[in-house]
C-alpha cells in the first residue's frame, strides 16, 4: 500500500500510487474496461447491497402496512424462537449433511474429469466427451427435477433396474433415506463437466517442459500426473475449496423444493426451504428474515475461517 510510483507531480514530488491524481490517470487510461463494469456494479448495488437494509425486519415484528421504520421493534425474539424451535438441529443437520456429501464426491468429480481428459491424446475423443459432459449444466433445473421423479418413481428406469436386483419396488423420492443419494448424484452429473472447464483452463499454465523431462527420465503416467499436474493445479483446488466451504450453510435450494415432498422432510428439509415456507406461504417475513440472516452469518463466518486456515497452510488464499 505504501508502493510510490516513478512519476513525478510538480515540484518533483512523487506521487502515490492512490492519490487522486494516479486514479483518475486511471480512469481516464482505462475508460472504456470501467464502463463495461458499470452494468455489473449497478446489478450488485441494487440486487445484492440494496435489500440487506430489509434485514432490518429480523429484529422487528414487520407488518406491511407499517414498513420497515414504523414496525414494533422485538430484538433477538425470532432468532431465540428458531434456535428453541424443534426444527432447528433437523434444519442444521440437513443442510450440513447434504453440503458434506456434496463436497465429499461432487467436489473432487470435475478435478477427476479434467485429470482424465488432460491424459487423453485423441482430440475427437476429448472433444465429444467435454461436449457429453457440459451438456447436463444447460438443461434447466425444472427439466432436471422432472428427469429425475420420472426415473425414481414406482414404474421408473432406475427402479426397474433396482427392482431386477432384489429390491422392493417403492417410489424412491417417498423414503426419506435416499433422497442425498439422489441429490448428490443428480449434482454430480449435473455439475462435474462444466465444472471441469475452469481445472482444464488452468492445466493449461503448467509448463510443458516439466512434462518432456519427467519423460526423459521415464516417469510414469500416475507419477506425472501426481507430481506435476496436481501441484500445477492446486492453488486453483484452494481458491474453489475456499469458496465452497464458504457455501456450507447453503445448498441448491431450487431443486430440493422440486424434489422433495412431506414424507422426505426428515433428510430434504433444509434452512432455505423452510425460509421459503415460512417467508413466503406462512407470511411470517420477520422470522424467515431472521433464520436466513442466521445462515447469511454463518457462511460468512466459514468462509473467513477457511480464508484464514488456507492462508497459514499453503500461503493460498482469496484476500
Amino acid at each position: 500500500m505504501q508502493s510510490v510510483i516513478g512519476a513525478h507531480g510538480l515540484g518533483g514530488k512523487s506521487v502515490s500510487k492512490y492519490s487522486p491524481t494516479s486514479i483518475k490517470r486511471d480512469f481516464v487510461q482505462n475508460r472504456s474496461l470501467y464502463l463495461l463494469a458499470i452494468p455489473g456494479l449497478v446489478y450488485y448495488v441494487l440486487f445484492q447491497y440494496g435489500p440487506m437494509y430489509g434485514a432490518i425486519i429480523a429484529f422487528k415484528d414487520f407488518t406491511p402496512r407499517l414498513g420497515f421504520l414504523g414496525s414494533e421493534w422485538v430484538g433477538f425474539r425470532h432468532f431465540t424462537d428458531f434456535f428453541g424451535s424443534y426444527y432447528f438441529w433437523r434444519l442444521v443437520r440437513n443442510t450440513l449433511v447434504l453440503n458434506a456429501l456434496e463436497l465429499i464426491w461432487g467436489f473432487p468429480a470435475p478435478i477427476l474429469l479434467a485429470l482424465a481428459l488432460n491424459e487423453v491424446r485423441r482430440s475427437g475423443f476429448k472433444r465429444t466427451i467435454q461436449t457429453v459432459s457440459y451438456l447436463p449444466h444447460f438443461i434447466s433445473t425444472v427439466v432436471v427435477c422432472g428427469m429425475i421423479i420420472r426415473l425414481v418413481s414406482y414404474d421408473g428406469l432406475i427402479v426397474d433396474a433396482l427392482h431386477g436386483f432384489g429390491m422392493d419396488r417403492v417410489s424412491l423420492l417417498s423414503r426419506a433415506r435416499y433422497f442425498r443419494s439422489i441429490y448428490v448424484v443428480s449434482e454430480i452429473w449435473q455439475k462435474a463437466g462444466w465444472g471441469s472447464i475452469i481445472f482444464l483452463a488452468a492445466l493449461t499454465a503448467i509448463d510443458p517442459q516439466l512434462y518432456d523431462a519427467a519423460d526423459v527420465d521415464g516417469v510414469k503416467r500416475f507419477q506425472r500426473i501426481w507430481y506435476i499436474t496436481v501441484p500445477g493445479i492446486l492453488p486453483t483446488i484452494v481458491i474453489l475449496l475456499i469458496l465452497r466451504l464458504g457455501q456450507m450453510m447453503s445448498i441448491g435450494f431450487e431443486k430440493i423444493l422440486l424434489l422433495y415432498n412431506p414424507l422426505i422432510y426428515e433428510t430434504a428439509d433444509v434452512i432455505a426451504t423452510f425460509v421459503f415456507r415460512k417467508g413466503l406461504l406462512e407470511a411470517s417475513y420477520s422470522y424467515a428474515t431472521a433464520v436466513g440472516l442466521f445462515n447469511s452469518v454463518i457462511n460468512l463466518l466459514l468462509l473467513l475461517a477457511a480464508n484464514k486456515i488456507s492462508r497459514a497452510v499453503n500461503d493460498t488464499s482469496l484476500w
